[in-house]
Formats: C-alpha cells, structure tokens, sequence
C-alpha cells in the first residue's frame, strides 16, 4: 500500500470530497456545486449523494464544461454492530451489478422506512405521503430518506429549517423515527472492492451522530479487510476524536481526507469548511477504477 505522509493539521487548500446534491438530500443540482465549487477557489469537488450515481453525468458534464477535476464518490449507510457507519466510496466502477444492486436494495428499503415514519408523523403533524414526495427533487432517481420529512415539515410550518425537525421529530432519538435497514460495513467493503473502489468512514468521531462510535478494534478489523481510510477533517469529529483517528491513520497508514457534508441550503456546513489535499486525491484516483472527471 502506499504511504501517505499525514498531517496533524487540516489543509488550507485542495479538494472539498464530501458534497450532496438533489439527487439525494442537498438542496443544490450538481451543476450548481461545480460552479460554487470554481468560484470559491477549490482544485476540485466531489459529488457523494446517499445510495446513488444518479448525479454524475450532471456533475460530469458540468465539471468538464468548468475545467474542474470531479471525483465521483457515493455515501452508503452501513451498520456495524449496534453503530451506524456512514462510507465514502470513490473511483468505482458504477457499471458493477453487485454495487449497483446494493444500492437499489438499500434504496428501497430507505423508501419503506420513510413511508412507515410518515405514517406515524401524520397522525400528529400536518405532512402526508404526497406533502413528502413534493420536497423530492428529481424523481425516482432521488435517494429518498429522513430530510425530506424534515422539508415536508418545514413546508407545513411545524419548524422553520431542516436543522430544526432534525432537533425534534425527525431525530433519532424521536418516537416517530424508525431505524434505516443498511448492509454492513463488511458488505459494503467487499461490494465496493469488487468493482475497484476505494473506501473512506465519513466522520468516524461525531459523537453528535452515535451515541456509541466503532472502537479501535472495530476499526482495525475494517482496514484488515482493506479500508483505505478515514474522513478526520469534518465538523462533527470534536478535537480529541480527530486525535484519536490521525494516530489510528498514523499507525495502519492510511489516508486522511476531509470533507464539507455540505447539502446547500439543507445544512448549515459551508462547502469548503474541510479539505482533502491534492496527494490524497491523486492517491484515491490511483487506487479506483476509473480515471478522474
């Protein structure tokens, strides 16, 4: 494997590799990420939407028409244990039916669980099936999921942003929610090393996201079965957890990234606000299966 020098600081420059669009749960088409990404100054962007590759021909056709280098990546929801583990995987080849498969599954499963949590919503909250569907922003090619509740109840007027409902009943910890039914983090590695991707654990510390974060034993038995690394550079990773995941990185050699979660106006993150540097890009594009956008 080859070795990345790591830095205990983040970078001041390079690629932001952790963006969603309308394709899943941002607010913002892919065209409009490549261009905020251009005229902020960044040397390149990622699309990532949940469970999805329906966003890179936009991205592509837009990043080609920019002159901005486009990693294309997707964020799979796994389970590991009784922890919920979001993944990053970069560079793969989206032609491979086991991938694809995966996601159409997981899809589908996203789609039950949000109707089932509607339901629920709905005998106390002013939002239908219907008032959920109308905040979908590109049809049956939109991974569909929790903040789309969270827009229906925004358009009702029960909160006033989406970082609200996810505060109240849209929370995990809310009676209404439902857990969403996901692969494991040990299927989604297998599935996404076939078709010659990489892997990254989003946001491995947000211990505002888990009450329980995958241990260090958890985490060595993943790069034992090839995990490629770790999104320490994000918000949600408070200081002592990012200290923890750089010596993780440190020890097993693997890459650091970092990444926005940027969802346009459906988050308060600012595209930008964490970076990737351009060896760590030039690393995963190296490892996966397909060239650079």
């Amino acid at each position: 494997m080859t070795r990345i020098d790591i830095v205990n600081v983040p970078p001041q420059e390079g690629w932001d590799i952790h963006c969603h669009t309308v394709f899943s749960d941002g607010t913002k088409t892919p065209e409009e990420l490549v261009e905020l990404s251009h005229d902020i100054g960044l040397h390149g962007v990622s699309i990532s939407d949940h469970d999805t590759t329906s966003g890179w021909p936009d991205a592509q056709r837009a990043a080609q028409a920019a002159g901005m280098p486009l990693l294309r990546g997707t964020e799979i929801t796994a389970c590991d244990g009784d922890v919920s583990v979001h993944m990053l995987a970069f560079q793969y080849d989206p032609r491979d039916r086991h991938t694809s498969d995966l996601f159409a599954h997981t899809r589908e499963a996203r789609l039950k669980r949000t109707k089932a949590m509607v339901a629920r919503l709905s005998e106390d909250y002013p939002i239908s099936w219907q008032s959920v569907l109308d905040q979908v922003k590109e049809g049956g090619r939109t991974t569909v999921g929790r903040p789309h509740i969270a827009d229906a109840l925004v358009a009702a007027g029960v909160y006033t942003n989406r970082s609200e409902a996810f505060a109240g009943v849209v929370s995990a910890s809310s009676k209404y929610y439902i857990p969403t039914p996901s692969p494991t983090t040990h299927e989604v590695l297998a599935a996404v090393a076939a078709a010659g991707g990489v892997v990254i654990i989003a946001h491995p510390g947000a211990l505002n996201r888990n009450r329980v974060l995958l241990s260090d034993a958890q985490l060595e038995c993943l790069i034992n079965e090839g995990l490629d690394g770790l999104e320490v550079w994000h918000r949600d990773n408070p200081p002592e957890q990012r200290e923890r995941l750089l010596a993780i990185a440190q020890r097993h050699h693997l890459l650091v990234t970092g990444g926005s979660d940027w969802h346009g106006a459906g988050k308060p993150n600012v595209l930008g606000e964490n970076l990737t540097d351009d060896a760590t890009v030039a690393e995963i594009v190296r490892r996966g299966a397909i060239p650079l956008a």
